[in-house]
């Protein structure tokens, strides 16, 4: 429910800033969902270590109270016609707040309600959950923003379900068995946080996925900006057709996550595979002529995005040690939606200056360049951390590149 509902003030909440900013939308969309991520890069760090610390059963309860109050304030603005655009970037910003301290929490307490064995599953599950929500949301704000009169005061009252909304996952984790939930214990001692930071830089595995992730999340998975501009500025579509364009997305999501719902494991040549997929698609969705193509490619994006997404996700909860696993996830998030404050503002200049298809193009092919990147960079890692432990022999030099 209250993944619906995210994804329900996702699309009102693009679609008002679009409303308020007559002439400059695409400037104002970026800058508003930089400011929501902006937190996830400030905060990130400190959330993880508060995860780590802090039973995560109660910190989630909190988490989702301070995500419900801005949507229920920005409600409150838009239904009674004195929104402004400033009040949206305050807003979003204090959602992103509550949202950076609530990502690190819920990643890593997958692995404490669940057995190892059962990790990889229930990760995909977990997304399976959210994408099947992702089907519904972005659809029915479309239809309910149209139904409303399709103005801002109508996105005002998709925005307010979604405050309402934050109660289901509140009570769910009130009903928890507690004596159930497998949690480990973290250090409490100073230098907590370089701890995280020095266990990751140790690990040229982590290093490479959290490079292809920094380039995906920074300039490819800006589906909220790309998919207002191509639906309003080269299609001429309205609210219903954006919704839509959010499900189409979602049907390859929801696919994609009930495919890795099925894997075993998951090794450093799913994860690049699927990155150059996702780079690969979103270039291609930039050259659709039509809105019926452009539609029809986005399940082909979702799921490599989601399939990219989920096997990124999986490889860095099943390699880190349980101790350290809140603060690594938070490194993850940090880098993953951290990024999105400098890329979504880039990514909206470069709609409003030079077309809403560039904004895919651009993305698409910074994102397979990132790929490329990143791999070269853990191949170097990985040799120089191989001759420290086995010396500069024939055998050690040519064992990183199988590590693919």
């Amino acid at each position: 429910m209250s993944n619906t509902g995210t994804w329900m003030q996702r699309v009102a909440q693009d679609w008002l800033v679009l409303e308020l900013a007559v002439g400059s939308g695409a400037t104002a969309l970026g800058i508003t969902t930089g400011l929501q991520f902006l937190p996830f890069l400030l905060l990130t760090p400190f959330a993880g270590l508060v995860a780590d610390r802090m039973p995560k059963q109660r910190l989630l309860q909190l988490t989702n109270l301070g995500m419900a109050l801005p949507a229920a304030v920005l409600g409150v603005l838009a239904v009674t016609g004195t929104a402004e655009v400033w009040h949206v970037w305050v807003l979003a910003t204090l959602l992103g707040a509550a949202s950076a301290f609530d990502g690190p929490a819920r990643q890593s307490f997958v692995s404490e309600l669940v057995e190892p064995a059962d990790l990889t599953n229930a990760v995909g599950l977990n997304s399976a959950s959210f994408n099947a929500a992702r089907l519904v949301g972005p659809g029915l704000a479309g239809l309910l923003i149209a139904a409303f009169g399709g103005g801002a005061v109508a996105t005002g009252w998709v925005i307010l379900l979604n405050a309402v909304s934050y109660a289901a996952p509140i009570w769910s984790l009130r009903h928890l068995d507690a004596s159930r939930i497998d949690a480990a214990p973290a250090n409490r001692g100073p230098g907590a946080i370089r701890e995280g930071v020095a266990y990751v830089r140790a690990r040229p595995d982590l290093l490479l996925v959290l490079g292809m992730v920094f380039f995906a999340g920074t300039f490819g998975l800006n589906f909220q900006i790309t998919s207002a501009l191509m639906a309003t500025e080269v299609f001429g579509k309205g609210p219903e057709e954006f919704g839509l364009l959010g499900t189409f997305l979602a049907v390859g999501s929801l696919t994609g996550s009930l495919l890795a719902a099925r894997r075993a494991r998951v090794r450093h040549r799913l994860v690049v595979g699927s990155a150059l997929a996702f780079g690969t698609s979103v270039v291609l969705a930039g050259l659709m002529p039509t809105y019926l193509a452009f539609a029809l490619l986005a399940p082909v994006t979702g799921l490599t995005a989601l399939t990219f997404i989920t096997s990124a996700n999986t490889y860095m909860q099943l390699h880190v040690d349980a101790g350290v696993r809140g603060r690594v996830m938070a490194l993850y998030l940090m880098i993953f939606m951290g990024g999105t404050p400098v890329g979504a503002p880039i990514i909206g200049w470069i709609g409003q200056e030079y077309g809403a298809r560039w904004t895919l193009l651009g993305g698409g092919l910074i994102t397979i360049a990132g790929v490329g990147l990143s791999a070269l960079l853990y191949l170097r890692l990985e040799k120089a951390r191989r001759e420290r432990v086995e010396g500069p022999s024939e055998p050690a030099l040519e064992a990183a590149p199988a590590a693919f």
